[in-house]
């Protein structure tokens, strides 16, 4: 039986105004943690990120990936350091006390992100994500997941299933888990 006599979906209360129920995912906003990369902004979903932490020596791979720091031993888990500056084609990261590692969480594995620093958190609405162009570069492609126009600045969407599993996916990358 449905508590509303006018046979309206129910409602919740979450803060100042009601919202159905029955509102789909796609209508709610989505926050990212925002990021720099020399003036770059760019941006990962915030549900997927488990902490963020400062820049610590890593341990190096033997036959690694050029843009793969090495592994960190977070309480229990080992975890590769992606540098991300080096995986956009941008350089390698000298790291230093200010650099910053974003640990993230995918399907695939937990993950350590190096950037330069974090910048905000931002709530994007669904229809504010613009589609990336076409650049006749598939593979770097499927790393950005879109554009956001924020006033006068843009961040970049990064796609971390596509940066993570394009990673894994390389037949001579290591499979880190």
């Amino acid at each position: 039986m449905n508590p509303n006599p006018d046979g309206a979906a129910p409602m919740q209360q979450n803060g100042p105004a009601a919202t159905p129920v029955s509102a789909t995912l796609a209508d709610i906003a989505q926050q990212f943690i925002t990021f720099t990369l020399d003036a770059q902004e760019y941006g990962v979903d915030i549900m997927m990120v488990r902490e963020i932490k400062g820049w610590t020596e890593t341990t190096a791979l033997p036959q690694a990936p050029h843009y793969v720091r090495g592994v960190i031993n977070l309480r229990g888990i080992i975890v590769p350091i992606l540098d991300l500056r080096a995986r956009f084609g941008m350089g390698a990261t000298e790291p230093s006390r200010m650099h910053v590692v974003i640990i993230v969480t995918t399907a695939a594995r937990t993950t350590g992100l190096l950037v330069d620093a974090v910048s905000d958190i931002v709530s994007v609405e669904p229809g504010a994500i613009r589609a990336v162009p076409q650049m006749g570069q598939p593979i770097e492609e499927s790393f950005l997941e879109g554009l956001v126009p924020l006033g006068d600045r843009m961040v970049t969407l990064v796609s971390l299933e596509g940066l993570i599993g394009a990673t894994q996916a390389g037949g001579t990358e290591p499979h880190l888990h």
